[in-house]
């Protein structure tokens, strides 16, 4: 996972835009489609992590259904997955599955104790 770079400029993402509740430390923020295989897998591992970080929350977007968001952050392929801290700022991002190393390492920009 990288850190993010202009997409969606440093815009904060919050229960209204994302339509579920933000973790109390970080939510992982996924951006799927109908037909993506890798979707599937990517809901898995994200909802493991999850389930592992105290406070960290997995929200699942169909891309479909919220074109304004994903043209807003220039999601060009599902699944993209955003790491938001505490409030709601992107503090990295991915395209494509991510490995599940991948996601708890990037967690740790995103939660601070």
């Amino acid at each position: 996972m990288r850190e993010p770079d202009d997409r969606g400029g440093q815009a904060r993402l919050g229960a209204d835009r994302i339509g579920a509740e933000l973790g109390e430390r970080a939510t992982l923020l996924q951006f799927s489609s109908a037909f993506c295989q890798p979707c599937r897998a990517t809901r898995r591992t994200l909802s493991e992590v999850a389930a592992m970080v105290e406070g960290v929350a997995h929200v699942e977007i169909d891309a479909e259904d919220h074109l304004a968001l994903v043209r807003e952050l220039e999601v060009l392929r599902t699944p993209t997955v955003l790491v938001l801290d505490a409030a709601g700022a992107i503090v990295r991002r991915a395209s494509g599955q991510p490995r599940k190393a991948d996601v708890i390492a990037a967690l740790g920009a995103a939660v601070r104790d």
